[in-house]
């Protein structure tokens, strides 16, 4: 095994520090009595109160969440449908099309799938607006709940499958009864990533957002190009909040169904 040297070490510190430090900087200056975001001027919260008094932030932030909830499901259900494909379907005429149409939005640059949503919702005479924001995050945060499932399917153990039809059960109760209890933790974490995916979007939202569709990420970029106010850093620690509150009790559960899980089987296998 290689020693953890200082080189490592402090290489590692240097890329965290990278990272998070801007974000904990934004973090305390949010607290700060001076409208100045560079200089301190004591502690307050009530950039908090006048965020939450902003009625464009408000609404702004329902769209986003009622986007990010209905996407999410949509992603994640057509993300596992095209899982099954992939892994179960074995080869068929298209498979290798299927695939490349699955995984392309993974390398897509967003100005390209933005400008081509933009385009075919012209073409179609599509007005643009809350429905047109949800079915262009579809379409690109789909291929990650695709991977994540996938990755899960591949080391599925099939033979519970053929037990349980073995023993009655029709392929349907099969799926929702054995598979999806199973594969469940992946598809909650294809979920999750979706949601982050939509909430932190904002160039394709740009191009196929229209009247009273304005996403969060839209209405901060817009207020940022006139300059970053307390109000900014508020809103973004509140977001930071939410988040890593989200992804910490999602570890928890995924962890406790695991432990479960293994548990059961350890019964399982000293009862037979």
């Amino acid at each position: 095994m290689r020693r953890f040297s200082f080189f490592n070490a402090s290489a590692l510190t240097l890329g965290f520090a990278f990272l998070y430090l801007p974000i904990v900087l934004l973090i305390i200056f949010s607290f700060n009595e001076s409208r100045l975001v560079t200089v301190w001027g004591g502690f307050s919260t009530k950039w908090y109160s006048a965020v939450f008094a902003n009625k464009g932030f408000m609404d702004a932030a329902w769209v986003t969440v009622r986007v990010g909830l209905v996407s999410a499901t949509l992603a994640t259900i057509l993300g596992t449908m095209a899982a099954l494909v992939l892994v179960r379907a074995g080869r068929f005429p298209g498979k290798t099309l299927f695939s490349g149409m699955v995984y392309a939005p993974l390398v897509m640059p967003e100005v390209i799938t933005g400008l081509s949503l933009l385009l075919l919702f012209v073409s179609l005479d599509f007005d643009r607006g809350f429905w047109t924001v949800i079915l262009a995050h579809v379409t690109f945060s789909m291929c990650y709940s695709a991977v994540v499932i996938s990755s899960r399917l591949v080391t599925f153990d099939m033979s519970l499958e053929e037990a349980a039809m073995d023993l009655g059960a029709s392929r349907m109760a099969t799926f929702f009864q054995i598979t999806v209890p199973i594969i469940l933790p992946s598809i909650v974490s294809a979920w999750l990533l979706s949601f982050t995916l939509s909430l932190d979007d904002l160039v394709i939202a740009s191009f196929t957002s229209g009247p009273g569709a304005t996403t969060l990420p839209m209405k901060i970029y817009s207020q940022v190009r006139l300059g970053v106010t307390p109000e900014i850093n508020a809103l973004s620690t509140i977001l930071v909040v939410l988040v890593s509150t989200g992804v910490i009790a999602a570890s928890l559960l995924t962890k406790r169904r695991e432990v479960q899980r293994r548990r059961e089987e350890r019964a399982a296998v000293a009862g037979g």
